[in-house]
């Protein structure tokens, strides 16, 4: 079954929102073995709209639009649609009523034109929106399926999840599923992994491997077509096997949701460990990045952000002498930056960042150059880096060498 997408909505064609709607239903559609070919984006203009519509119904089995449902007059893919199938708009008395009791609560005026978001087709389905107003609509006509769902992804989602999903596959059961597994790297570029996968890549036919580039790691995409979950998760099982022979040491975890510095929150809570920070170029960043992990706060009770060199003295206590005849960027500052966190905050591990962000150089050291310092109860090491890029990706890169820095030295404890 062929598959399209169509996103609705000027602010889309400019820039000021960016299409998340297209990845979500792409990936709940290939789940219910449905194959999306096309993407597209429209603006608020009834011709163009018309005109993608015809090309769509010709070449596909189901279109899904997103967005262009609300109370506005640039909201018209219903309208749009509606007349497409030869469908009259009516009320929906559901929706209507919810439209009538949110305004009521809310001590507000309902104004007409708020109707035109409980209007359906006719002889359509109507999709309630649970956490908004514009009811969604299904319509199957001889040719084509059409699925009308609103843009924001607060509506959008819980909509087909509770809705679209289980009408899909009532109308369209499917013999085959696609079943995807994201497997994420660090420590290796894409190029350099595709090198090493490419005999499983150029030999691939089920499952199949797709890499994508993110920032400072890969992701590989398995995706294999099958009758049944069972011998799909075995083909899974077999290909990732294969993989990690050739480039196992990378790999750090899974999923599109997964992070680096949430395998490393839950490594450290799993072993009952702290880590603690000392940061001078990145600036809290890695702090502010393990916090952005739910029960952080586990493992991480504080650290310090010590910019300036007299801060490296006050705070740290890192002797004078030491800044003076090393500089701040240095292997022996890394050290006592990690080792002197670590003492002061009582933590098993801290870990230590001081370099040249950039643009210019300092200490003599061009931008990019970085130090990450460790600190154990076993050991005290530095480690030295030249990240390249902007000053922005210099410190990013710097806090995921870090956290997978920490991740080897929890993993052999």
């Amino acid at each position: 079954m062929k598959a399209e997408i169509i996103a609705v909505g000027t602010e889309i064609l400019l820039g000021q929102v960016v299409n998340t709607n297209a990845t979500f239903l792409s990936e709940e559609l290939a789940d219910l073995g449905i194959e999306v070919y096309y993407h597209s984006v429209v603006g608020d203009n009834p011709e163009r709209l018309e005109s993608l519509l015809k090309t769509a119904d010709q070449r596909s089995d189901l279109v899904v639009l997103c967005g262009g449902l609300g109370p506005t007059t640039d909201d018209l893919t219903k309208d749009v649609v509606a007349a497409h199938v030869g469908q009259r708009l009516v009320e929906d008395a559901a929706g209507r009523k919810e439209l009538e009791t949110f305004f009521t609560r809310a001590k507000r005026e309902m104004t007409a034109n708020n109707l035109r978001q409980v209007l359906v087709f006719e002889d359509g389905n109507a999709l309630p929106n649970e956490t908004g107003l514009a009811i969604g609509i299904f319509y199957q006509s001889p040719t084509t399926a059409f699925l009308l769902l609103p843009g924001p992804p607060s509506e959008l989602r819980p909509m087909f999840l509770h809705h679209g999903k289980a009408l899909l596959q009532e109308k369209f059961p499917q013999q085959e599923q696609l079943i995807s597994r994201v497997l994420r790297f660090y420590g290796i570029g894409e190029s350099k992994l595709v090198t090493q996968l490419a005999q499983l890549i150029e030999n691939q036919t089920n499952p199949t491997i797709a890499p994508y580039a993110k920032p400072n790691e890969v992701t590989l995409r398995l995706t294999v077509k099958t009758q049944d979950e069972k011998s799909g998760q075995k083909l899974l099982d077999e290909t990732e096997a294969a993989i990690k022979e050739e480039v196992g040491e990378y790999f750090y975890g899974y999923g599109e949701e997964n992070s680096l510095e949430a395998v490393v929150v839950k490594l450290l809570q799993d072993k009952g460990c702290t880590v603690t920070a000392a940061e001078s170029l990145t600036a809290g960043l890695f702090q502010a990045t393990l916090a952005n992990v739910s029960g952080a706060s586990q493992i991480f009770s504080g650290g310090f952000v010590t910019y300036a060199k007299e801060q490296k003295e006050k705070l740290l206590q890192i002797n004078p002498n030491l800044l003076a005849e090393h500089g701040v960027v240095s292997e022996a500052c890394a050290k006592a930056m990690a080792q002197n966190a670590r003492e002061i905050i009582g933590a098993d591990y801290a870990l230590s960042f001081t370099g040249v962000a950039g643009p210019n150089e300092l200490e003599g050291q061009p931008a990019g150059t970085v130090w990450i310092g460790l600190a154990s109860e076993k050991e005290v090491v530095a480690y030295l880096y030249h990240f390249t890029r902007d000053r922005s990706y210099v410190r990013h890169s710097a806090v995921m060498a870090g956290l997978d820095l920490l991740r080897h030295a929890v993993l052999k404890k």
